[in-house]
């Protein structure tokens, strides 16, 4: 297995600045977000923000891992029932959908990664539920990250608190180291027990991204190669940050103006059933 890089200071000042860069990309991209309007247009819109305005280059377009054909669009855009991979086309928005939108940048030579979910129009208690529990998921998970923790304590926490919410969490996709590469080591999963995996270290770089269905955690996928949904076709939702281990907790590196603010108990100190963290 490949080793988890430790990023210099050099490498954390430039990550710094792709991370900020790909959540600007999100604040931009916000008010664009209505019923009525296509995925396909959100993605030319973002794709031209990228090139045109920050200088950046979408890293998901002709991304091509193994065994995959090479993703067509610049950014990711998942709506309902599909929980990662959804590629931007005709599909236009209504009202009461959610979306998320995954935007990858590249600049000079290091990747920033993040996604929001955005609801269109009057949502329903459902919908607006599972969005919430999801944030706070990827927020327990943030919480959790300091030297010494593991991976395995990561997971942990976002398993019990999305299931004690009645919800599940999908095993097929994972966080992942970043930096000079899109994907590195080490996989960072949403499930698991305390105390197991690689230990946590000063410098390491990773994506938190938990992906919760308010059914069953089994997927499909589509024909297309890419797109997945849930099998139970129930409703998905995903929030995902780059995290920065630092030598006494956490840096969440993909920061923008208009990004949602951590739920309050994150700024307390507490976890969301009001215990001490």
């Amino acid at each position: 297995m490949a080793s988890i890089l430790i990023k210099t200071a050099a490498d954390i000042e430039k990550m710094r600045i792709s991370c900020r860069l790909a959540a600007e990309v999100l604040d931009y991209i916000a008010p664009f977000v209505k019923a009525g309007v296509t995925t396909g247009e959100l993605d030319r819109l973002c794709h031209e923000y990228m090139v045109n305005v920050q200088g950046t280059i979408p890293a998901p377009l002709n991304y091509c891992p193994p065994g995959y054909k090479p993703y067509p669009n610049a950014t990711c855009i998942s709506i309902n029932d599909v929980i990662c991979h959804g590629i931007p086309g005709g599909k236009i928005l209504k009202n009461g959908d959610s979306l998320n939108i995954d935007i990858t940048v590249i600049k000079d030579g290091y990747y920033g990664d993040t996604s929001r979910m955005y609801l269109v129009g009057e949502p329903s208690i459902q919908t607006r539920r599972l969005n919430q529990i999801t944030y706070e998921c990827m927020w327990i998970g943030i919480s959790k990250v300091k030297p010494g923790a593991y991976l395995g304590d990561i997971g942990h926490a976002i398993q019990q608190y999305a299931e004690k919410s009645g919800f599940s969490v999908v095993r097929e996709f994972c966080g992942h180291g970043i930096g000079k590469s899109f994907h590195e080591e080490p996989q960072v999963l949403h499930y698991g027990k305390p105390g197991t995996l690689a230990k946590l270290a000063p410098g390491m770089i990773f994506t938190i991204e938990p992906m919760i269905n308010a059914g069953r955690r089994e997927i499909r996928e589509m024909g297309d190669g890419w797109t997945i949904r849930t099998k139970d076709r129930s409703l998905s939702m995903q929030w995902e940050h780059t995290v920065l281990v630092t030598e006494t907790g956490y840096e969440v590196l993909t920061v923008s103006p208009d990004m949602p603010p951590p739920p309050e108990w994150i700024i307390s100190g507490e976890t969301p059933q009001g215990n001490p963290a």
